[in-house]
């Protein structure tokens, strides 16, 4: 997969600029885990296991690709204001092929309005598209259905689930 280079993303003038960039394990200092928490259910985590989890993710290379919005400027525990992940399936189907999971997007409250979750979602279908998925998949609740048709994907197919 190709690299994933930071970008740079302007934001409102007033905020200056925002780094769209690979997760770094120094995020957690930086607000990524109260981010999550924004999504769903994200425990605090010290710092051993945050490392032991980061490493068992980078294990996986360009396969899970996370990415964060950060706002250098900000204050050093809220500097994180976005993120998303890119899970790369690969398949027997399509002679071998691919598959991109967009999962866990989330963009703070604070920031809300910016484009910031969109950039980091199309930077996400960018890099599934550099990997050769032949197409790029996501859930979401109805009430998101707009937001992630702006991001360019369309409705097709239920989406079902059994959690433990």
């Amino acid at each position: 997969m190709a690299s994933t280079s930071p970008e740079r993303v302007a934001a409102a003038e007033t905020d200056g600029s925002v780094l769209i960039r690979r997760l770094e394990i120094a995020d957690r200092e930086r607000g990524f885990l109260p981010l999550l928490s924004q999504l769903s259910s994200c425990p605090d985590l010290t710092a051993s296991e945050f490392a032991a989890c980061f490493a068992d993710l980078a294990a996986l290379g360009d396969d899970h690709v996370i990415l964060v919005a950060e706002d250098p400027a900000a204050a050093p525990g809220r500097r994180i204001l976005s993120t998303g992940c890119l899970f790369v399936e690969r398949k027997f189907l399509r002679g071998g092929g691919k598959v991109g999971h967009v999962e866990d997007v989330v963009v703070d409250a604070a920031a809300r309005g910016r484009g910031l979750g969109l950039r980091v979602v199309r930077r996400l279908v960018e890099i599934a598209k550099e990997a050769g998925c032949y197409k790029v998949i996501l859930d979401c609740t109805p009430e998101l259905r707009a937001y992630y048709a702006k991001c360019g994907f369309v409705e097709k197919g239920v989406q079902m689930a059994v959690y433990f």
